[in-house]
């Protein structure tokens, strides 16, 4: 008996690394952070939040970021008006969880008084290295109004 509860006790470390990085609500609020992020150019919480190999791609291929080119565009972010989330649902598979739904986001025109929005259904898959919630990968298109 004591070896069977000292072989689970020593499987526990493991067990906790194939868990998801975080409970349902507590990703749809990293996600919602992300998308703060992005709004605002917060580099800083981007590099915390993305994996090494993470990478982006956009509507139809149109663009395929690395963590290393996003990094480099949020240095000069474009400043959004507005974004947002909605409709959003977490789907687990061990210890990988994606988070999909609808991102809508507000830019300013050059007149810099008025705006225009734009929605994307998104895909976003985090995983959990090392016992950190991380950004893998993202998928966007775009959706015409």
């Amino acid at each position: 008996m004591k070896k069977i509860l000292f072989a689970l006790i020593g499987a526990l470390p493991l067990i906790a690394l194939a868990a998801p990085c975080l409970p349902a609500p507590a990703l749809i609020e990293r996600d919602t952070q992300y998308e703060e992020a992005l709004r605002v150019g917060n580099v800083q919480f981007l590099q915390s939040l993305l994996a090494d190999e993470y990478v982006w791609v956009h509507s139809l291929g149109s663009q395929i970021e690395s963590r290393g080119s996003l990094l480099a565009r949020m240095a000069k972010p474009v400043v959004f008006k507005a974004r947002g989330t909605s409709d959003v649902h977490v789907h687990v598979q061990g210890d990988t969880a994606v988070v999909r739904g609808v991102s809508t986001t507000e830019q300013w025109n050059a007149d810099g008084t008025t705006w225009r929005t734009n929605r994307y259904q998104f895909m976003r898959t985090y995983v959990n290295v090392g016992g950190e919630c991380k950004l893998l990968s993202v998928q966007t298109m775009n959706l015409k109004q």
